[in-house]
This record gives C-alpha cells, sequence and structure tokens, in this order.
C-alpha cells in the first residue's frame, strides 16, 4: 500500500503567516521511526510537510484510483501550522480530496481540541469530568462557585501548554493572563482532583480496546504534568510512568470502560488517550481527550500497547489495519485460486506497483533509441533480451533479422494466441536535446512516451503480473519488436507479413489518439520525394532560363487540389529544402509531400495526378519525383470486430470505459493480412504526440495494462 507519512516540522508554506502559531510537533527521530516500521512491511512511504503543497505533493505520489482499486492511505501525524482548530487542518484537506488517513475526522478533531465542548458531551452522556468554568479575559472575575486548587489552561490547546495550578484570587488573575497573553484565548478553569493521574489509550474501532491503563506517578513537586513535564529530559527524575497502573482489577475495568464510552460519545476513529483523575475515594474523573496521541518513542499511549505485547513497529502497523478495515473492509488472508482470485491478485500486484512501473518506464526511457541509430538499438534489444529472459519469454530466430526487428514467444508458443508488435525507436529528426522524463500529477512526459515506451512497459508489467500468479508459462503469445518505424518500416515489413500468415490475432502497440480508446481504423500513408533542378539564376533576372524556385512554387500551389475530403484522402508538404550559390537564386528544391489515405485506387491516382503536375518539357528544368514510403491502411474486418468488441467486453467489466476510434496516421496494423483480427492503440492515449511535450494519462496507462493482462489471462482460460 501506499502510504504518506504527513506531519509539521520545519515548513512556514503557508500564503500568509497569520494567526496563532503551533508549537506542538514530532521530533525527526519518530517520523523516521514511523516510516521504518511501515517499510518492514513493504509498503511504499513518502513523508510530507503538511503544507500549502500538500495536495499536489499527495496527487502526484496518490495518482486518482481506478475502479476497484484501494487507493493509498495518509499516516497522519500533522499537528497544523497555526491558527484554529488545527489538528483539524491536514484530516480535513484530505476529506476534500477523497484520500483515507488514519485518526479521527475533521469534527472530532476540533471537538477534542475543545476541552469546554468536550467536557459539555461529557456531561450529557454521564462521564464524570472535573467542575469547570471558563474565563473570556484576565479582568473578568470567577463567578461559578468553584472550590481553591484550581487548574488553568488555555480552552483549546493541547501537550499541557499554560496548564497550572492556583491557589487563590490572585494566582487565578496570573494564570488567566499567561494564557490569554500567549494564546488569545479564553481559560479553562476546573476544580483541582487531588489524587492520582492515570490514562488509558485506545486503539480500533469495531471493537475499541482499551489498552492497559499508565499511571503518571509524581516523585516530587506539583502532582500535574506540564509541557515542561513532557519536553525535559530531566522528568524521568520527577515523573515516572508505571503499566499497567497499580490499581485493582475493579478500578481498572471501571476507567477503561469510561474511556471507551469517551472515545465513542466524541466520535473518535483508530486510536486516542483519554486522560484521568482519580480522587482519594477512587472515583475517576475524564480530564480531556487526545484524538492524537503521541507515537514518541517513551510517549504513554506507546507505552501501554508495549505492555499487551505490541512493539513499536507492530503497534504501527496495527493502527494501520485498523485504519484499513474502517474504511475497506477486514482483510482476507486466505489462499483462493479460483478465476475470480487470480484476477483480483493480479489487479492487485499492478495498481500496487505503480511506482515501480513508472521507474521501469522512466529507466526504458533514459534509453534512446532514434530510427537512424543502429548502435543504441542494439543496446535496448540486449536489455529487453535480459527483461524478458527472467520471465522465460525468449528471442526466436524466426521474423528476427537482428538489426530491424526481433521476435520473442512465449513457453507456450505464440500459434492460438496473440501477437504484440511493438515500436522501439523514436521517430523524427534529433534536432536537439531530448525531452527527460517528468512526472506530474495526472500525466507522465518525455520524448517517445507515447509513441514507443509505454505500450513496451505495458506488455512488460502485464507478463510481470502473469507470472506473479504462475499462469504466465501456459499463455501463448508472441512479441515482435521492430526499429524502423520512422522510416516507414522499410525493412521489418515483410516479417510481420509473413507472420500474419500464421498467427491469427494482433495487438499493436501504438497511441491511441484519444485517451480510452482503441483504434478500428488507421489512414494508409503514401510518402514522395520531389526534385527539381535547374541552372542558377541572379535574383530579379528577366532572362530566358527559367527559375527553379518559381516553376517549383506554381507547381506546389495547385496540388493541393489532389485532396478528396470526401474519400478521405489528403496531401500535404512537410519539408521543403533549397541548394543555392552565394546571392543567386536556388538551382535545387527538395520536397516532401504527404499522402493519407483509405482506398488504395484513389491513392493511386492523387500520386500520378502528384507525378504529372510536376512534368515539365522545358530542356533547362529536370524534375524527379520517388516513392520514399508507402504503408498500406488499417482497415476492420470481422474478426478485428470480433476481438474489439471483446476488450470492450472485458474494459466494461473492470469499469472502465473502452471507445473505438478511427485516426490519420498509420501503424503496422496495415502491414498485417486484412483477414486477421487486429487492434491498434493498445498503448495510452497521446497529447501531442511526436513532440517534446508528449505525454500520457497515468491512470490510463494502468488500465490499458490492466486490459491486456485480462485477455491474455483469458486467453489461457481458451
Amino acid at each position: 500500500m501506499k502510504i504518506a507519512i504527513v506531519y509539521n516540522r520545519e515548513s512556514q508554506a503557508v500564503i500568509n503567516l497569520f494567526g496563532i502559531p503551533n508549537k506542538e510537533k514530532y521530533g525527526m527521530d519518530t517520523i523516521n521511526r514511523v516510516k521504518a516500521a511501515l517499510v518492514e512491511k513493504n509498503h511504499q512511504v513518502r513523508t510530507f510537510e503538511g503544507d500549502k503543497n500538500i495536495i499536489h505533493n499527495l496527487e502526484t505520489f496518490m495518482p486518482k484510483v481506478l475502479s476497484g482499486e484501494r487507493p493509498g492511505l495518509v499516516f497522519n501525524l500533522s499537528y497544523g501550522i497555526q491558527g484554529k482548530g488545527r489538528y483539524m487542518h491536514i484530516p480535513g484537506i484530505l476529506e476534500m480530496l477523497g484520500i483515507p488517513y488514519i485518526g479521527s475526522s475533521p469534527e472530532t478533531h476540533a471537538i477534542a481540541l475543545d476541552k469546554v465542548i468536550t467536557k459539555m458531551i461529557l456531561l450529557q452522556r454521564g462521564i464524570p469530568t472535573p467542575k469547570f468554568a471558563v474565563i473570556e479575559t484576565p479582568d473578568e472575575p470567577l463567578r461559578e462557585a468553584l472550590k481553591y486548587p484550581l487548574i488553568v489552561k488555555p480552552k483549546s490547546e493541547a501537550v499541557s501548554f499554560g496548564l497550572r495550578i492556583v491557589y487563590n484570587d490572585e494566582e487565578l488573575k496570573a494564570g488567566v493572563k499567561n494564557i490569554y497573553d500567549e494564546f488569545q484565548a479564553p481559560t479553562l478553569v476546573e476544580e483541582y482532583i487531588d489524587g492520582r493521574e492515570v490514562n488509558v489509550g485506545l486503539l480500533g474501532n469495531n471493537p475499541v480496546v482499551a489498552l492497559p491503563p499508565l499511571e503518571l506517578v509524581f516523585k516530587d513537586g506539583e502532582k500535574i504534568y506540564t509541557y515542561e513535564d513532557k519536553t525535559s529530559r530531566k522528568t524521568l527524575s520527577r515523573v515516572e510512568s508505571v503499566c499497567p497502573a497499580d490499581i485493582d482489577e475493579t478500578l481498572t475495568k471501571k476507567v477503561q470502560d469510561l474511556a471507551v464510552r469517551t472515545f465513542k460519545a466524541l466520535g473518535c476513529y483508530d486510536s486516542a488517550r483519554v486522560d484521568f483523575r482519580i480522587d482519594k475515594e477512587g472515583n475517576p474523573y475524564v480530564l480531556e481527550v487526545n484524538s492524537m496521541a503521541s507515537l514518541g518513542a517513551h510517549a504513554s499511549y506507546v507505552q501501554a500497547a508495549n505492555t499487551v505485547g505490541l512493539s513499536y513497529n507492530k503497534l504501527i502497523q496495527k493502527i494501520i489495519d485498523v485504519a484499513s478495515e474502517r474504511y475497506f473492509g477486514p482483510s482476507i488472508n486466505t489462499i483462493d485460486e479460483t478465476p475470480s482470485a487470480l484476477r483480483n491478485e493480479v489487479f492487485s500486484f499492478i495498481t500496487q506497483n505503480r511506482d515501480r512501473s513508472e521507474q521501469e518506464l522512466k529507466s526504458w526511457m533514459n534509453l534512446l533509441t532514434f530510427s537512424d541509430d543502429p548502435v543504441s538499438k542494439q543496446a535496448f534489444i540486449r536489455r529487453l533480451d535480459l527483461r524478458l529472459k527472467k520471465l522465460g519469454v525468449k528471442q526466436t530466430s524466426a521474423y528476427t533479422d537482428g538489426k530491424s526487428h526481433w521476435f520473442y514467444q512465449s513457453p507456450k508458443g505464440y500459434k492460438n494466441g496473440v501477437i504484440f508488435v511493438i515500436p522501439i525507436d523514436i521517430p523524427g529528426l534529433r534536432t536537439s536535446y531530448p525531452v527527460p522524463f517528468r512526472k506530474e500529477p495526472e500525466r507522465l512526459y518525455g520524448e517517445g512516451i507515447a509513441s514507443s515506451r509505454a505500450g513496451l512497459v505495458s506488455v512488460l508489467k502485464a507478463l510481470d503480473a502473469l507470472s506473479h500468479v504462475e499462469q504466465l508459462s501456459e499463455t501463448p503469445f508472441g512479441i515482435f519488436v521492430y526499429g524502423d518505424e520512422g522510416q516507414g518500416m522499410r525493412y521489418s515489413g515483410s516479417a510481420l507479413k509473413r507472420l500474419s500468415g500464421i498467427a491469427d490475432k494482433f495487438f499493436i502497440m501504438h497511441p491511441s489518439y484519444n485517451e480510452n480508446k482503441i483504434v478500428h481504423q488507421r489512414r494508409g500513408a503514401l510518402k514522395l520525394n520531389v526534385i527539381v533542378e535547374g541552372h542558377p539564376v541572379r535574383v530579379g533576372s528577366n532572362g530566358k532560363m527559367p527559375n527553379p524556385m518559381k516553376f517549383f512554387l506554381d507547381k506546389i500551389s495547385n496540388i493541393e487540389t489532389i485532396t478528396q475530403n470526401h474519400s478521405k484522402l489528403a496531401l500535404s508538404v512537410q519539408d521543403i529544402n533549397t541548394n543555392r550559390y552565394s546571392v543567386l537564386m536556388p538551382h535545387r528544391i527538395t520536397a516532401t509531400i504527404y499522402i493519407t489515405y483509405l482506398d488504395a485506387t484513389s491513392a493511386r491516382s492523387a500520386e500520378i495526378a502528384l507525378r504529372n503536375a510536376f512534368k515539365t518539357s522545358n530542356r533547362h528544368l529536370k524534375t524527379y519525383v520517388e516513392t520514399l514510403e508507402n504503408r498500406p491502411p488499417m482497415i476492420q474486418n470481422p474478426n478485428s470486430k470480433a476481438l474489439s468488441d471483446a476488450l470492450q467486453s472485458i474494459s466494461a467489466s473492470m469499469g472502465h470505459t473502452l471507445e473505438s476510434e478511427s485516426t490519420l496516421l498509420p501503424s503496422p496494423a496495415g502491414v498485417i493480412s486484412t483477414d486477421k483480427a487486429v487492434v491498434c492503440g493498445l498503448a495510452p492515449g497521446s497529447k501531442k504526440l511526436f513532440t517534446s511535450e508528449e505525454s500520457i494519462n497515468r491512470t490510463e496507462w494502468v488500465q490499458k495494462t490492466l486490459l491486456i493482462t485480462e485477455y491474455l489471462m483469458q486467453l489461457k482460460q481458451q
């Protein structure tokens, strides 16, 4: 599980520093101990300051969950930065964000911090608490008939801030003034109970378990536990903690029952501590409720847990367990090998390893493989060989040339299975430094992330999941990777065509154009190179020698008439390059012209029209038109429709919406025999494809990985 530890320590990252600053903080030793306890149980743990950046940090660490996925959880150690009701600030934000967290709700923290409201609720429920009054300002007299000595403390503070005993009116006024000056808050005045002080820790929700009472034994001085006692290293010389408290069984049960009643009366969750004074007649009185009991190594709550056999690490995990049960229900630890149980295990494996998947994606993106770089592609394949061999998937010589394309198959083989077609090269010309991987709350960015890497890692993580549930070796599939996508599959296309003569199902790991889509139709693409050559002429020359640039511009301005929107045929100029001498006009013009189409006959007619447009009878001009690429279109057939419908049905069963679309860009799907079942767009949809700002949606990427995994599991069962 992903667990974020949120605390307040050093950061003052707020819009304005305004109001009463928080003095209550956890030390880094405690924060690190909590983290170590969680890491020991294999949780993914990060620590964050509870400041204005917390929403962005949590959104990045805990992205939006999928349907059926268990979200991460916050281990809340945050006492707030400033202002009133500071315990409730982080829980309130977490409620808004929809992130589960340990501990009580915002309203319970607000009530527990307000000692007056707490006492009013206790009295209403018949729970004994010392008589009390509230004094708003130092000049206000005490109107209630309370007997000295009295206790004074801030109405809405914790950890005994401002706590003292007063014995007369003068000391009372001084104590109220001290609290008013330091906290700008009213003072709670209550009768001092001369007796023993115990506290009871509580753990759980249904049922709420009361830990053994712990007694604070005062060796000298006043019998109150002040803030100075809690923070001083000399505390042990004055106050000793004894657990279990030296009280009889009847009194033990009485304070434990009162503690549980108090816990429920205030609506606490997961853990808390209730503080008592027991008078000389053995009558317990609730002093206050700490809705965020300290988890410091020597805190009374931790000592009480140790008494019942909960070590520090076990206590931290127990708190996680009771909070998780409150949100998600009881965990089931029995082993179940039914198909539904295996699917649940696969789902958990993929969703709970998002961070590892994103880290692997980043590592593959650090290994750049451009279409014209054979060295980097060989390095990529060596690494892929090692990665797949660990899963028992090995490269085969069939459909492998070792330069432009490579083929792998599962131990079960690939017949009657599905073939994954995955590009490993990043199309385009290298004109600048590559843009590195980066992560934002909803999206992942980086050059080639959608066009190449996300689809590859989706397949790898799907195979990891099948291996995790021991289903991989019996699942038929093949993996065809190729490195000439940027060259129009000039070298790998024929091998894929041959492979489609044997295999029946193909998943093309290209990105869809939109999110939550798969692709049933893609246009073909015809790329032509046009060259116009002539003699160099001077700028502004009126001679008889033809100007190659003028000729080219005249022709190029008319060729867009070849575009046929009604038949989905489009023509555009991609590049124009010129060669010239000094200040003369260009004598050579080279242009790349791109034609996309669905109908091959229309494309052939457009090519003929283009060639005719550039023909010339002028002996001083030469023109050439050559075909660079011709990638067939993808047209859906009944087999492909059935495969697409199956994927959409699987997606719907997982609570995801998956629709089908058509796109302009070609893919390997057009190479495959027209009677085969082919679905394209199995990689996540991309924004700004083939640019430096290429990105994918983090959630959709996981959804498509789950989709692939579930299809493979069903394939194995057929």
